[in-house]
Order: C-alpha cells, then sequence, then structure tokens
C-alpha cells in the first residue's frame, strides 16, 4: 500500500518524504523490521521507542510515525501524530486489510480463568464443526500454525496480521485473551467483537493500573468494542464488578452465575477428585452435562463458555459433548501423573484471589495435607505479596516460599514480603528455600499417600526469568525429574 492511501485515511499533523513510497508492514518493534516497513515509535514505561529509530531504519524501515520530530536522513518519511499508539491500530488494520471484518471474534477478559475458558470455548465451536484460531496467553494457534506467545496481546499489526493469516485460511471465528494491558494500549482497537466475556476482577497488576477502579474501567473498554448490530456481552454476576459492568455498558448480555437471577446458571453440582457434574439451567433449556475439570472455578469457565456458545446458536447437545470431552489447559489444574499415591498439580495462581481459589478447590477434594510451593514475580504488583502469603497460610498445611521470576529483584527481598503475610496467618509450618527447584524437591520428597502438592505460580512456562535472563524451567519437567527420583528410592 502506498503512503498516500494511508494518509487519506488517518489523522496526522504533517507528512514530509516521499509519498509514493509503498510499504509492506508496521510494528513498533525495531527487532521486527523488514524492508519498506513503518516503524511506530512509541515511548512505554521502560523503552522510548524514539531511541530506536536509527536502528529501524537500518533494518528497512522507509517511514517513521512519531509524536516528536527524530533526526531523519533525507531518504526516510517521517509521518508526525497527535497519539501514536492511536495511529498504530489505525495503520495495521489498513495494512492487513480489516481481517477483523472476515472473522467473528470473541474476547475474554477478566483476572482469572481467560486461558482454561478461551480454550474450552474454541473446542467447543471445533466440536460444532467451525474453523477456529486462538489468541492467548500460551500460544497463538489455528490449522496447522502454532506460535508460542511473548504476552497474552499481542500488539495490534501482530493481532491484524494474524487474523489476516487466518481469514486468508478459511478460519471463521478466533477467540482470544483480551489483558486490561492490551486494551489500555489500543492494541485490540479497531476490531469488531462478536461476544465478549467478563470472568471476574481481583487484586492484580495494580502497579500497572493502580488502582482497583483504574483496572476495572480498562476491562470495560472491550464492551465497547462489541459489534453494534450483533455483539453480546457474557457476564458473571457473582462477581461485584461484573455487576457493576452491567449497570455501565449498553451492548446486550447474557449473564452467568451461582445466583438464580443469571440467565446461566447451575441447579444442581457435585465436585470431585473425578471431575464436575452438573445440571445447568440456561435460556436455551437444561444441560445435564459431565467435565473432567476440577473444581468451581472451572464450573465458572464452564458456564461462561456455555453463554458464548449460547450466543452463536449452538445447540445443547454440541455443547455438552464438547464440554464432556474437553481434558483442560496445560499449566492450569494440570496433574502431573504419579503412582506415589499422592496428587501434583501445576497451576498458574500468581495473585492471591487465583491463589486461593486454587486451594480451596483442592480442600474440597478433602486431600491428607495441601504442601504448596510459591512465590511471586519480581518488577510486579508488590501489594499482593503478603496477600499471597496469607491466603496460603491459612488454607493449606505446609508452606514452601521460593522464587518464582524474580526479575531485576532480589529474590530474597520478595520472599521476605510474602513471609509478612504467611506470618500474619499464624502458619508456622514453613519453609524458604529461594532455589525453585530444590524446593520443588523438597515438596514431593515429604509429600504422604492422600496428599496434594500444589506447584503454583508458573503454570505454563517454560523459563524463569532471573534479571534480564530467560532460564530454561519447568515446574511440570522438574516435578517429572523429582517423582522418578522418588520412585527409584521405594
Amino acid at each position: 500500500m502506498k503512503i498516500k492511501d494511508l494518509l487519506q485515511k488517518i489523522d496526522y499533523i504533517s507528512f514530509n518524504g516521499n509519498e509514493e513510497i509503498s510499504c509492506s508492514g508496521i510494528t513498533n518493534n525495531s527487532k521486527e523490521i523488514k524492508e519498506n516497513y513503518i516503524f511506530v515509535a512509541l515511548k512505554g514505561e521502560k523503552f522510548d521507542g524514539h531511541d530506536f529509530i536509527d536502528e529501524a531504519i537500518s533494518l528497512g524501515a522507509n517511514t517513521v510515525v512519531s509524536e516528536r520530530k527524530p533526526k531523519l536522513s533525507k531518504n526516510v518519511n517521517w509521518i508526525r501524530v497527535k497519539d501514536a499508539r492511536d495511529t498504530l491500530w489505525k495503520i495495521s488494520t489498513l495494512l492487513y486489510d480489516n481481517p477483523g471484518s472476515r472473522i467473528k471474534i470473541v474476547g475474554v477478559t477478566g483476572t482469572n480463568g481467560k486461558t482454561t475458558t478461551t480454550h474450552l470455548i474454541e473446542h467447543i465451536f471445533k466440536n460444532a464443526g467451525f474453523q477456529t484460531g486462538l489468541l492467548g496467553t500460551i500460544y497463538s494457534r489455528w490449522g496447522e500454525k502454532l506460535i508460542p506467545a511473548s504476552m497474552t496481546t499481542p500488539e495490534s499489526p501482530q493481532i491484524n496480521s494474524m487474523l489476516k493469516e487466518m481469514a486468508d485460511e478459511g478460519i471463521t471465528i478466533c477467540v482470544m485473551e483480551v489483558s486490561s494491558h492490551s486494551l489500555c494500549m489500543k492494541r485490540v482497537d479497531g476490531l469488531n467483537f462478536k461476544s465478549a466475556v467478563f470472568t471476574n476482577l481481583t487484586h492484580d497488576h495494580l502497579d500497572f493500573h493502580k488502582n482497583m477502579k483504574s483496572y476495572f474501567e480498562a476491562k470495560k473498554r472491550l464492551f465497547y468494542l462489541l459489534d453494534k448490530k450483533e455483539g453480546y456481552g457474557v457476564i458473571n454476576i457473582d462477581d461485584l464488578w461484573g455487576r457493576k459492568l452491567l449497570k455501565e455498558i449498553q451492548a446486550p448480555f447474557l449473564s452467568y452465575g451461582f445466583v438464580k437471577e443469571a440467565h446461566i446458571f447451575p441447579l444442581s453440582y457435585n465436585l470431585s477428585s473425578e471431575g464436575i457434574e452438573a445440571e445447568i439451567s440456561t435460556p436455551s433449556g437444561i444441560i445435564e452435562l459431565s467435565s473432567p475439570l476440577l473444581g468451581k472455578p472451572n464450573l465458572y469457565n464452564i458456564l461462561a463458555s456455555i453463554g458464548v456458545a449460547i450466543t452463536f446458536n449452538l445447540g445443547r447437545d454440541e455443547i455438552k459433548r464438547a464440554i464432556k470431552e474437553f481434558k483442560g489447559v496445560k499449566g492450569r489444574f494440570e496433574l502431573v501423573e504419579n503412582s506415589l499415591g499422592f496428587k501434583v498439580m501445576v497451576d498458574y495462581a500468581h495473585s492471591d484471589d487465583s491463589l486461593k481459589n486454587l486451594l480451596e478447590t483442592v480442600s474440597e477434594l478433602k486431600p491428607k495435607r495441601i504442601i504448596v510451593v510459591f512465590g511471586a514475580g519480581g518488577d510486579r504488583d508488590k501489594k499482593k505479596r503478603p496477600k499471597m502469603g496469607e491466603v496460603a497460610g491459612r488454607l493449606a498445611d505446609k508452606l514452601i516460599i521460593t522464587s518464582d521470576n524474580p526479575r531485576s529483584e532480589d529474590p530474597i527481598s520478595i520472599i521476605k514480603e510474602i513471609e509478612v503475610g504467611v506470618k500474619k496467618s499464624g502458619n508456622k509450618n514453613y519453609d524458604v528455600i529461594p532455589d525453585r527447584r530444590k524446593a520443588i524437591y523438597k515438596a514431593i520428597s515429604i509429600a504422604e499417600e492422600g496428599d496434594f502438592v500444589i506447584l503454583a505460580g508458573k503454570g505454563h512456562e517454560e523459563y524463569q526469568i532471573i534479571g534480564n535472563q530467560k532460564i530454561p524451567f519447568s515446574d511440570r519437567e522438574v516435578a517429572k525429574s523429582a517423582l522418578e527420583e522418588r520412585n527409584a528410592r521405594a
């Protein structure tokens, strides 16, 4: 597409250069630049895109978009704009032929449950015969393609590029996790969502959002991106913020929860170590279902998924069959197989609320003891650390406090902040083992028949971030090694 064609469709302050030049792509990451790309200089929390303009040009950028004047050679275009981030998504949409108009998009937002809910929705659509795609925390996938994710919701150029590939390959429905960061940063602006799910809102990411009100306002933006003609909200009304959301949006919606005033709620249910059995009341009639997923949080995920399926007019039998066949998601309530008489679970719980849900769910399964290995990420919301310690101390029998992804922080300092909450809970049965591998080995070495060992915080992640390095590390693989070692000694 030629620059002059883009200029006709975006707001800009001034243009310098040759408008007959063609561009083949757009990015705000200088490392992704290819020949004849547009580079958009964004000022972030840690880095300023203006500092990478020279690098972008050396790699082939022929046009720079920025809010302030850069130093450029004569053969490079410059588009000055008022809002570079706004321009990023607008040009991305134009360059990739507005792919969001060719695919029905389902967005799932909330603090907890996004990954399992998106995977379950994707599975229901696949089971019903649709060609589907998924964009999320673990990976993006469609057809035979699987792309590991670096963030929950990519930047708008990546989203539009992938949606275009999906549409070109015949994908008709894309299910995506939509983070609060992405909503604040306009990464999903320009997309028309057919359905938007709100799972819940609990204390997290307040290092970025500063307070719960701002966090909520970010999540709420998704519901203003619903398609004006056929968009539907699917909202958890057991959550106080979900109830607030209902009062503030104009879009039609289906509510879900455990209260009878919800459109979708369980008439009865049974939670066991074998899974979930439930009778669900819906606007389409009663659905009697069984699922191998564990616990009440997963029943919430199921209710949300049913809501989306109903907005697409899927039948009850299609929904029921798909839910029964869905085995879960890597790193979410994931059991590590072993024959030693106790259970080992890997989960992504990394906030006080998600840890509370996890431990309460396991408590309902009546284990002999709950042994939990957990830490907290560095360079992230510090206020949740003592809260996580207090929750773990209150709900677990044995704690092993360890390192998560310390990033640039001192792991011991993070652990001490967690300990404040543990001491508040009154639980004195805890160890501090900063080395996460040793902590996992310790937990598995002391587990007895009937116990439940929980490895919380990292879930699907295959690395540990220490300083600026990503070091290969998987809770699941370390647990397998520890189990094999103990089994060999048995």
